[in-house]
């Protein structure tokens, strides 16, 4: 899907744009959202399973987010990450908390991202 494509979901990222560690990525044809350096949500535009919210956490922390998010699921291609469809009826309540979550540090919320390999040159770490 080409990148000149506009993702409907992008309004998800506007609860963002006041924080100053905010950045907006492209992956996997959808936006990204990184708080503090940490990849925390992904918008998906896309044909299903990519159409809604993905939540980017560790596998230890689905039960807890689960618990008070029951709208969310893990994602039925990237298992390590939970998602909510983009057609469930709690789509907008659950991403309402989520960016609150988000907003408020929520340690189960954001993973490192890995490092781009850089083929045939020396990666700098860039801070």
């Amino acid at each position: 899907m080409p990148s000149s494509i506009s993702n409907s979901l992008l309004w998800i990222f506007d609860a963002f744009e006041r924080d100053p560690t905010y950045l907006r990525r492209r992956m996997f044809g959808s936006d990204a959202a990184y708080i503090d350096g940490l990849l925390c949500l992904v918008a998906a535009d896309r044909d299903k399973p990519w159409n809604g919210l993905l939540v980017c956490t560790s596998q230890e922390r689905h039960a807890a987010l689960i618990s008070d998010l029951p709208a969310l699921r893990p994602h039925p291609v990237l298992g390590k990450w939970l998602y909510v469809p983009q057609e469930d009826p709690a789509f907008e309540d659950t991403v309402e908390q989520l960016t609150a979550l988000v907003l408020a540090r929520d340690p189960r919320v954001g993973v490192e991202p890995k490092p781009k390999k850089r083929r045939g040159k020396s990666v700098l770490p860039h801070g």
